[in-house]
């Protein structure tokens, strides 16, 4: 079985290559009229070549599982800020996307905690519908939109979890359906545990994003890996790629939830071990502060298991 490895948006070894600059409301209004989109597009514009640098520097090591930054575009679904973010940058997003088809990279986004479909407010479903349009049309102007998926938690509980996941299951319904076939769920940390979450995949034909290290410190006494990552895998069935899943390290045990810089191979050889047995393909994704310094340590730490081979700068087999 083969493991490809990827990271977050930022590649920590490059210099002064964020791709998430941006500028509060309160900075662009305080800008003269004239100047607001110049400096909408100057940030833009750096967030674009910085992700260009990332995606070079992806095919230098090897990694083939890449996700983009939300904040590629500054200020862009704020409610009293208008600007074309699509039409100045259209080389660009193309260059993007010839990259990442041209060396078979997987990429992603993942939208933030305020795109809920959980809740009782229509302007919340109506700002997670626009944010998903945001998201949509990047991968649109990227020339992805029918490969990279979109990742989103299930939601708030509101303190009834079950009318919660009812709600989620009717405001999903006003997601277009372009969009919603590039949707991805995740099980949480605290609230929608793996369980939960897969219903939830299962019932809405969505495959699920698995988050070990949420799976960890959130689960019931019932749920097991064995049991659970087969219907894991069974909701990415018929989809070109492997399922995927997030891997990361608690800080301390005092702040287990929390992301370490790098990834503890202790902590992850449960996983492993399960996955071995059941010999199926999938991809990770690093969510640890060191980013891609975390993928290559981690990738060096894996090889050195017994039976494990690195097959590439980011890749193993077992």
């Amino acid at each position: 079985m083969k493991i490809r490895i990827g990271y977050v948006a930022h590649a920590l070894s490059l210099f002064e290559a964020t791709p998430a600059k941006t500028i509060t409301f309160t900075r662009y209004q305080k800008l003269d009229v004239s100047s607001r989109e110049n400096e909408l597009q100057r940030i833009t514009k750096a967030n674009l070549e910085h992700t260009k640098r990332a995606l070079h520097y992806n095919i230098a090591h090897e990694i083939e599982v890449y996700r983009f930054s939300s904040s590629l575009i500054p200020l862009a679904t704020h409610k009293e800020v208008e600007w074309d973010y699509l039409t100045p940058f259209k080389k660009e997003y193309e260059e993007i996307g010839e990259l990442v088809r041209g060396h078979n990279m997987r990429t992603s986004f993942h939208p933030n905690q305020f795109t809920l479909f959980t809740s009782d407010k229509p302007h919340v479903t109506a700002n997670a519908i626009e944010d998903m349009d945001y998201h949509y049309a990047l991968l649109k102007a990227m020339g992805l939109e029918k490969e990279t998926h979109l990742n989103l938690h299930v939601g708030g509980a509101y303190g009834n979890k079950q009318a919660a996941i009812e709600r989620f299951h009717t405001n999903i319904k006003k997601l277009p359906l372009p969009i919603k076939k590039q949707l991805t769920l995740e099980n949480d940390d605290k609230t929608y545990t793996t369980e939960e979450t897969l219903g939830v995949c299962e019932k809405e034909s969505v495959p699920m994003m698995f988050d070990y290290h949420h799976f960890v410190a959130n689960h019931s006494e019932e749920e097991t890996l064995r049991e659970l990552l087969p219907r894991f895998f069974e909701t990415w069935k018929g989809n070109p790629f492997p399922p995927k899943i997030h891997i990361s390290s608690p800080r301390t045990l005092q702040h287990f939830r929390r992301h370490a810089d790098y990834i503890d191979l202790s902590f992850i050889k449960p996983l492993i071990s399960e996955l071995k047995a059941l010999n199926q393909d999938v991809d990770f994704m690093i969510e640890a502060k060191e980013k891609d310094k975390a993928l290559l340590k981690f990738a060096a730490d894996f090889a050195g298991l017994r039976e494990v081979n690195r097959i590439s700068g980011a890749a193993v087999e077992l």
